[in-house]
């Protein structure tokens, strides 16, 4: 089968090297443009056209698709399918019914949960036991349309967005290359999304960093991991800001202040809203280095009982 593949970072990539060591054809990939980054801002190309390259693939990166613009590119290329990963831009009506297979998207959600930008982080930071690979074809709405194939993978109870991310990354090549073989056997069998049990996340910022300490344990846990390693979760210690990487639940207990380090003896353990604590594994302060907490004890001076978030 001829391919068009749609993709920008790196969550992409297995699906389009997957797709590179498969029977298909890819006829050319779609990006979003190269992007300034660092103090110099020296222009870097998107994980996606990085890889495209290595296989000699024509890469188009319009700045719109709409207007015909989108159409344009397939006359050219000619795909009988178009694949779509984590691309970030909509697609006109006139570019979803171009293609005899239309366009299939591989979401990194159970849909209809998680529709929209950040469905990885939402799921852990909601403390879903399970999280999965939607291949979906698309229509003119954001992650509505028919689900063609699904495949779960439990979350376990430490995992971290980033580990997550990697994980489903793996998963949505193997979902992408069995939805292509089922279309192009005519196999595929669609079923249609229950708009009611629908939830829309959209993109993250560092304004859902800071914690909460009147909230549960598990909850705080759940948000920590689920904001690694961006825009990361953070808290105020001393008065200066303290982002917070890894963590876990432990068995202390604490009927304290919540926010209150009840332990700072090699290990950083706070008590949280429901009187049970978390440990703090790996964490940094502002215009320091990101360190083990024991490391950070070592050359940081604070007592027992110190409330963190003031």
């Amino acid at each position: 089968m001829k391919i068009a593949f749609m993709g920008t970072p790196d969550f992409s990539v297995p699906c389009l090297a997957a797709l590179a060591n498969s029977k298909h054809e890819v006829v050319g990939v779609f990006c979003q443009s190269d992007k300034p980054v660092g103090r110099k801002q020296e222009l870097k190309m998107p994980d996606v056209k990085v890889e495209a390259l290595k296989h000699g693939y024509k890469v188009f990166q319009p700045v719109s698709l709409r207007g015909g613009k989108g159409v344009e590119i397939l006359k050219e290329i000619e795909p009988d399918l178009v694949i779509v990963v984590a691309y970030g831009k909509i697609l006109p009506p006139d570019f979803l019914s171009y293609p005899k297979y239309g366009c299939i998207n591989i979401h990194a959600s159970i849909l209809p949960k998680y529709r929209g930008a950040s469905p990885i982080h939402w799921a852990v930071i909601n403390g879903d036991k399970e999280t999965g690979v939607t291949a979906m074809q698309m229509n003119e709405g954001l992650d509505t349309g028919d689900i063609l194939l699904v495949k779960k993978t439990e979350i376990g109870k430490n995992d971290t967005t980033e580990y997550m991310y990697e994980k489903l990354a793996v998963i949505g090549a193997e979902v992408m290359l069995e939805a292509i073989d089922l279309a192009e056997k005519g196999q595929l069998d669609p079923i249609k999304q229950n708009d009611d049990e629908a939830t829309q996340v959209g993109l993250l910022s560092k304004e859902i960093s800071p914690i909460d300490w009147n909230d549960t344990a598990q909850n705080i846990h759940n948000k920590i991991r689920g904001l690694y390693s961006w825009p990361c979760a953070s808290t105020k210690i001393c008065g200066k800001n303290l982002k917070i990487y890894l963590s876990v639940l432990c068995e202390k207990k604490g009927h304290n202040i919540p926010g209150e380090i009840v332990d700072c003896s090699g290990k950083l353990v706070v008590c949280c809203g429901d009187n049970n604590c978390v440990e703090l594994l790996e964490i940094q302060l502002e215009g320091k280095k990101r360190m083990a907490a024991s490391q950070f004890l070592n050359g940081f001076k604070i007592e027992k009982g110190a409330v963190l978030g003031i």
